[in-house]
């Protein structure tokens, strides 16, 4: 194993950005980004490698590995959360276990992008139905943490489970990627050259001011989820390094691809802290948000993208 990828990673300059905006919070600066300008750069990562990947799946003729690839992640959405919430539930609560249980078993975008960065930056290739495979593992974690919260619940959940199922489906991010995958995989080469300056040129430098933003609201998210106790923060380091490293090992079954390894085990391994919480906001209000968003928020996405991205490589390439 390599230990200079870590090292590699670590001074990846979108990382370091992440750790001023970590900075920015502990010498009390008043450093921000705008909230309107970090919607459009979120928006606009999720457009890119959304259309990006379209554009890789409209090359890539359709074969059993990609519905293997498609059907695994939607397994993986779907057994992660089961296991998570049994975990969870004695501690937590039904409420509490529920949502954690739904943000990681659905994934983190951010954390896919900047593995796909680490990728590009290693030279290392991947395929673009990985990116289908990350928008179609957002909505079964979310019916899947609701379902359980309904079922083990003594009152009944707040939004029937039709409601559920649709929120999942329309959330703005998920809609966002799955549009912008369908409008990549039918745009011409021509017609995606002509936007290449904007999908393209532009967007490590939009992921590093994003993550500087990103380290900005985990330095202020730390602190509250620290008063929750120390089983949260073990569950939100061991649960992602679980995930990544099993699956990391066992994705040589699935794909001989090293890129696409790394990305199965990153999205084994995020959680989500935009479209679970929006949709647990609603369909779940007795879940608290200060446990599960600094949970997915201020540990696991700084866990994966320092030392889990290089560690999940490290294990493929051992494997």
């Amino acid at each position: 194993m390599n230990l200079d990828l870590l090292f590699e990673n670590l001074s990846n300059p979108a990382l370091l950005f992440f750790f001023l905006g970590l900075m920015a919070v502990r010498f009390k600066s008043d450093l921000a980004i705008p909230e309107n300008s970090a919607k459009f750069i979120s928006l606009y990562l999720l457009f890119s490698i959304g259309f990006k990947g379209g554009q890789e799946l409209s090359h890539s003729p359709f074969s059993m590995e990609i519905f293997y690839a498609l059907a695994f992640g939607i397994l993986m959405a779907l057994i992660v959360p089961v296991y998570s919430f049994f975990i969870l539930k004695r501690k937590m609560g039904v409420s509490n276990a529920g949502a954690i249980a739904a943000s990681y078993g659905s994934v983190s975008a951010v954390t896919f992008v900047t593995a796909v960065s680490f990728l590009d930056m290693e030279r290392i290739d991947y395929d673009g139905h990985m990116v289908a495979v990350m928008a179609l593992m957002e909505a079964p974690s979310i019916i899947i943490g609701m379902t359980l919260i309904a079922i083990f619940s003594k009152e009944r959940a707040r939004l029937p489970f039709g409601t559920i199922v649709r929120h999942a489906m329309t959330n703005g991010s998920v809609f966002l990627i799955m549009g912008s995958l369908l409008i990549g995989f039918l745009a011409s080469d021509a017609q995606a050259e002509g936007i290449k300056p904007f999908t393209t040129d532009i967007f490590k430098g939009f992921l590093a001011v994003f993550l500087l933003d990103m380290g900005i609201t985990s330095g202020k998210k730390l602190g509250s989820f620290l008063d929750n106790g120390w089983f949260a923060l073990v569950f939100a380091i061991l649960m992602p390094l679980f995930n990544g490293v099993v699956v990391a090992m066992f994705s040589q079954y699935l794909t001989d691809s090293e890129g696409n390894r790394l990305l199965f085990a990153v999205l084994a391994a995020s959680a989500s802290y935009i479209a679970v919480p929006a949709a647990m906001k609603l369909a779940a209000p007795k879940a608290n948000p200060s446990l599960y968003l600094p949970m997915a928020l201020a540990i696991t996405f700084p866990f994966n993208i320092t030392i889990g991205i290089p560690l999940y490589l490290m294990i493929i390439e051992a494997f």
